[in-house]
């Protein structure tokens, strides 16, 4: 079957933007700048097995004659749940409510499922009182259970999309979909916002794992699978006791963008839109998805969530959708001439419910206004709230018990169930690729003496990634996941079982001698925006990982590799330093699967869902013209195959010229992505003027050269207070390739008083939530700024490799640049960069 696709996706002729790499296509193809077609030309009219039913319409009909307009938009507006009082939903009566990832009854990250169902009831019970707002219509809970129930401790969680693609198994996909629902249900939850059927085309994307497959047809056919699994099928127990609503997600061509940018830009045609972005959305609207969220990127420059020719035109009317299309987490404020407390271009457009986590109050008091004006037409609102109703009635809404007796809520037992943890068993057994297995290495046996090594090994919560219990994925422990099991758990259970040795060491260093080592790596856990990455070169510029590998190798021991990550990389040298190399992605809580594939219980079954990259710079996919692949989609290994891949493959990095350049991140104006803060003691505040006091720091703009091209800093000496550019949103920016270039963080920098206290340079890569320090470093300057005369602007620069060597992460930076100290200082600065080639010439250098 991998044969026939294979075949078939060659022989489809990608264009433009889809068989280019993303720095060629930074413009809209001329086919892009072309008038946009009428839908009909493209756009099919889907036969959706979920029906309209004239009894379902005219209960709508008799709902919306006895509502209100403020009853109406506050079916439209979706809060999230640490924004929202009980007392909120009795006086609004939202149509729905979230919890974003991260988020937890009570704010507490071990609340029980009894927990999630009393919020669940308690804001039920608040939405049908009709005491204040005059509604009974019932609310219903939206959460991403994107790979399992994956917010509540204890969960069964999935391998990540992207071994689910590897398995190709739709059978599979559509129990696992089913198990979520009823974890789901079992906390009194009614929504589930999956799949995402996002089609990837540059690997460096953050929410690659996301993604099933490169491939548009298994996408089309996986969405199928899930949408059956969480709703059931249209002609059986649909939307039953046993179901949830199902959300298509995100419309249209995130997967798409220039560069692999979250949230940025796709210019490709319509036609491409379709053929590879759209194919996910064929399959689950056929299938009978209720909702569909709309994407935070761009198409040709305009943001989605204001497009109305694809929400309403292609989405609505062409398609035949006629379910609900909600935002993403304030996605609306994106689009122009919008904010988050004010967007009737977003309703205008064909949006339907507005994901608002903060701002809802000031945002329905805005759309009243807008109806009452004129700025939206009433018809907009009624044809929304006709579609939140139809999908409540037809979900059962207004009939099935509340949230705490529904037949599935609070059965504690669904939480992680022994048979769930089978079904996951089984995902990641089937989502395995064997990429190498030199002299037969594998598979292991139970009686040799095994060291296990690297940070992966022993590690639920890495090897699960992002979107578990927590957003990113981060600050999470072993304990965290009960019930879970480790890769290493795995590999001493079987070694145990069979009487061998097993030895854990993450550093690799051993007292006796190991017959076989089982080395465990890979990215940490991020989602969306800080996973987005400039190469796909794993550790470029540190690598950690190799020396481990090439240190075991180097010891005459046969070397097999598990790497953990989200997305195809260019592990070259990893490769050569491997006897046996398994892609094992994300595989979720039950990482003991692992081991029945390494010590041949089960054989190696999955295939690449993506074309494995053969360079540094390469965006390759299957059905490019000029498709050179590494690996290609497709590829896998069993037990019995002889091994394809050199030991030399190609190591080399080289930096395109025009790569080289300087990063700036003050050259005058703050430059993208970077924005800039100020702190001191607890104050932080965003610049947006001239001249800021906050706390011990005095802030203002000064000339250099031209006007307000530097930067004044004056600190009292009465708290720690620092400058920090930080990334937008502080997701983490790859920038390990200024290693590569041998950078040095370059500034000017006049001294106006001698300084007494430590003056830092820092950097860390935090994101919102990490936990603090664990990523982070200051490099005092004090005495080079001493030596320098004052008032008079002067050269500094440091090594980025000394950065590197205080614990500096160049592949997930949030903070480049921080200037600080506690003492009593003035000074200014200007022009900050990393350049490139300067590194060994660096007045504080560690090369």
């Amino acid at each position: 079957m991998r044969t026939q696709i294979l075949a078939s996706i060659i022989s489809v002729a990608f264009l433009g933007a889809c068989t280019q790499a993303p720095q060629d296509i930074n413009e809209p193809s001329s086919e892009a700048k072309m008038p946009i077609s009428k839908a009909a030309d493209i756009w099919p009219k889907l036969d959706i097995e979920v029906k309209a039913d004239p009894a379902v319409e005219q209960k709508v009909t008799d709902i919306m004659a006895g509502m209100t307009l403020e009853q109406k938009i506050a079916q439209m507006i979706q809060p999230e749940i640490r924004n929202i009082t009980e007392e909120d939903m009795r006086k609004y009566g939202f149509g729905s409510y979230l919890n974003g990832g991260g988020a937890f009854p009570n704010n507490d990250k071990h609340a029980t499922p009894d927990d999630w169902v009393a919020l669940a009831e308690k804001l039920y019970q608040a939405s049908i009182d009709d005491s204040l707002d005059g509604s009974t219509i019932p609310t219903m809970w939206g959460t991403d259970a994107v790979h399992g129930h994956n917010n509540v401790i204890g969960a069964t969680l999935f391998p990540h999309n992207i071994g689910l693609g590897a398995a190709n198994n739709p059978e599979l996909l559509e129990k696992i979909a089913h198990i979520t629902a009823k974890e789901v249900m079992a906390t009194g939850i009614d929504w589930v916002f999956a799949p995402t059927v996002a089609v990837v085309r540059d690997d460096r994307w953050g929410r690659t794992y996301e993604s099933y497959s490169e491939n548009p047809e298994i996408v089309r056919q996986y969405a199928a699978s899930i949408v059956k699994g969480l709703q059931g099928a249209a002609d059986k127990d649909f939307l039953s006791d046993q179901r949830v609503i199902s959300t298509v997600k995100h419309f249209v061509g995130d997967g798409g963008t220039v560069g692999g940018d979250d949230q940025g830009n796709n210019v490709a045609s319509e036609q491409e839109l379709f053929d590879i972005h759209a194919q996910g959305y064929v399959g689950g609207l056929t299938a009978g998805a209720q909702s569909v969220m709309a994407s935070f990127n761009s198409w040709n420059g305009d943001k989605l969530h204001g497009h109305k020719y694809l929400l309403t035109d292609v989405l609505k009317k062409q398609m035949g959708f006629d379910g609900f299309i909600v935002g993403d987490w304030n996605g609306h404020g994106q689009v122009k001439g919008c904010n988050n407390e004010d967007c009737a271009q977003a309703i205008n457009a064909g949006l339907d419910i507005f994901m608002v986590p903060n701002d809802w109050k000031a945002l329905f008091d805005n759309t009243l206004a807008q109806v009452k004006d004129g700025t939206i037409a009433m018809s907009r609102i009624d044809d929304a709230v006709r579609r939140i109703l139809r999908v409540k009635v037809r979900a059962g809404l207004f009939e099935k018990p509340s949230p705490a007796n529904r037949p599935l809520s609070g059965d504690k037992s669904l939480i992680g169930a022994e048979a769930h943890r089978e079904v996951a068993r089984q995902a990641v057994r089937e989502s395995l690729v064997l990429l190498k297995n030199n002299d037969q290495v594998l598979p292991l046996k139970g009686t040799q003496r095994i060291l296990v090594a690297g940070d992966a090994a022993d590690n639920i919560g890495k090897q699960s990634g992002g979107w578990s219990i927590t957003w990113q994925g981060t600050n999470n422990t072993n304990e965290d996941f009960p019930g879970g099991t480790s890769i290493f758990d795995g590999i001493q259970a079987q070694v145990e079982k069979a009487g061998g040795e097993v030895q854990l060491s993450v550093d690799g260093t051993f007292d006796t001698k190991p017959d076989v080592a089982v080395v465990v790596f890979g990215e940490e856990p991020y989602a969306e925006g800080h996973g987005d990455r400039e190469t796909l070169i794993y550790q470029n510029g540190n690598k950690r990982d190799l020396a481990l590998l090439t240190k075991l190798k180097a010891q005459g021991i046969p070397v097999v590799a598990v790497f953990i990550s989200g997305r195809p990389m260019w592990v070259n040298a990893e490769l050569n330093a491997s006897d046996a190399f398994v892609a094992a992605w994300l595989p979720g809580s039950e990482g003991i699967a692992v081991a029945d594939v390494l010590f041949g219980e089960h054989d190696f079954k999955g295939k690449l869902p993506f074309s494995w990259p053969a360079t540094p710079d390469q965006i390759v996919n299957v059905g490019d013209e000029d498709y050179a692949p590494l690996l290609p989609y497709g590829y896998g290994l069993t037990l019995s195959d002889e091994s394809e891949l050199d030991n030399n493959l190609n190591t080399e990095v080289t930096i395109d010229a025009s790569a080289s350049q300087p990063m700036e991140i003050l050259n005058g104006a703050v430059q993208a992505p970077w924005v800039l803060w100020l702190y001191s003691g607890e104050e932080s505040l965003s610049v947006n003027a001239s001249i800021h006091n906050v706390g011990a720091l005095t802030y203002r703009t000064i000339d250099k050269v031209v006007q307000e091209d530097a930067r004044k800093l004056t600190f009292d000496g009465s708290q720690y207070a620092a400058m920090r550019f930080a990334s937008k949103s502080f997701f983490r920016e790859d920038l390990s390739a200024q290693l590569v270039m041998n950078s040095a963080l370059t500034l000017n920098v006049s001294r106006h008083t001698d300084i007494s206290e430590p003056l830092t340079i820092g950097m860390n890569c935090e994101g919102e939530g990490d936990a603090p320090g664990s990523c982070s470093t200051q490099i005092d300057i004090n005495e080079q700024l001493n030596a320098l005369p004052q008032d008079t602007w002067s050269s500094m620069s440091i090594d980025l490799q000394c950065f590197v060597k205080e614990g500096i992460d160049f592949t997930g930076l949030v903070v480049p640049f921080e200037i600080g100290t506690k003492g009593k200082a003035s000074v200014s600065v200007a022009d900050i960069q990393f350049t490139p080639d300067s590194a060994e010439q660096a007045v504080i250098s560690c090369q």
